[in-house]
């Protein structure tokens, strides 16, 4: 990250914060709804993650082999969820998931 002139988000306390909220929210609803919250989030990142990749320039090697990686093991995390049992969450929490990572990628440049 340095190394390509970034840095720490500020943000980053509440991003942790939020995550072990809701990670606490999704296992005390049982293993099935947590397992496909789990899922799901792994879907959405690696979405995210083939963004960037579709961005990248071919030449920047480096950047596209760790962003590949990070996108193989996303995937591979989803579909070990979903062999676990994962759920099959509802439309409006997949969308309202989608939304808030809009409002965190959006807000992390303005910070």
């Amino acid at each position: 990250m340095y190394e390509l002139g970034g840095r720490l988000s500020l943000l980053n306390p509440f991003w942790y914060t939020g995550s072990l909220a809701l990670g606490a929210l999704a296992g005390a609803l049982g293993d099935k709804w947590n397992l496909g919250f789990l899922a799901e989030t792994e879907r959405q990142v690696g979405a995210h993650l083939q963004s960037h990749l579709d961005g990248l320039p071919p030449q920047d090697a480096k950047s596209r082999a760790v962003a590949q990686q990070m996108y193989v093991d996303e995937v591979g995390h989803a579909d070990m969820a979903v062999e676990l049992g994962a759920a099959e969450l509802p439309l409006p929490v997949k969308l309202a998931m989608r939304g808030m990572s809009k409002v965190m990628t959006k807000t992390v440049y303005w910070v």
